[in-house]
């Protein structure tokens, strides 16, 4: 199957696109303007997805996942690394993994405390507070919970699936997407539908630290199974989600 790259857009045009058509991409130079850091501090971080703990609770009984977890808070312009939490989502927005607390090992201190990490979730925390404003003029939202998940999906047994769920939305303002290394692998397009119709979009990221950033609210999203083209194949990605006022679960 060919794959189709995404079309991509600049800083100025990142609001509109999302108040638009619900979700924008940006391609690696742009979210290095995004975070203010030039794109050799992001590929810096690209070691820190070696080595992570195997996800324990895939009910597909699969073994095909790696993740990491840690969590934030954004509140007065400041981004603070907060406790250790379970990740949970309701079963309305997960029917395969939903309703059920799930600990994983949190991201590495190393990781979390570099500059250009720190601004690039503030970053993330500013564009999920200025599309909810442009839709809720008189909002009192002060406080955003972000959820970092650092996600290796391999191949050694011959399939690996970035969302076994299916489509889905995850329960949050603003999800981002990043494409961190995609290596020996063929599959993995990414699907974008509009949540309330039937329009969609389908175009694979491929491109080390490009961006795709959804309104949670208005699409949903899914990532096809991956396969091997060489033995060792994965796909890594960061995933950031951002929600007004509490975290899931609480």
């Amino acid at each position: 199957m060919l794959e189709h790259s995404p079309a991509t857009i600049s800083l100025p045009q990142l609001l509109p696109q999302l108040q638009s058509d619900g979700y924008a991409v940006l391609d690696p130079t742009t979210v290095a303007q995004w975070a203010q850091h030039p794109l050799s501090e992001l590929t810096a971080l690209v070691p820190d997805w070696e080595g992570m703990p195997e996800d324990a609770y895939l009910k597909d009984g699969g073994h095909y996942r790696l993740r990491r977890h840690s969590c934030f808070v954004f509140e007065n312009d400041q981004l603070t690394l907060v406790a250790a939490r379970a990740h949970w989502q309701s079963l309305s927005y997960n029917a395969l993994h939903g309703g059920m607390q799930r600990w994983f090992e949190p991201m590495h201190t190393q990781t979390v405390q570099q500059p250009v990490w720190l601004d690039l979730l503030s970053a993330f925390a500013r564009t999920a507070d200025a599309l909810h404003r442009s839709s809720h003029p008189t909002s009192t939202v002060t406080r955003w919970c972000i959820e970092a998940h650092q996600f290796r999906i391999d191949t050694k047994n011959g399939i690996g699936r970035p969302t076994p769920e299916g489509a889905h939305r995850d329960g949050v303002d603003l999800v981002g997407v990043f494409m961190i290394n995609r290596q020996h692998v063929k599959g993995g397009e990414t699907r974008v539908f509009d949540a309330r119709g039937t329009s969609g979009q389908r175009f694979t990221l491929s491109e080390s630290w490009s961006l795709l950033l959804l309104d949670d609210a208005r699409v949903i999203h899914e990532t096809t199974p991956i396969q091997p083209t060489q033995p060792g194949g994965y796909r890594d990605t960061l995933v950031l989600t951002c929600r007004a006022g509490i975290f899931q679960g609480e």
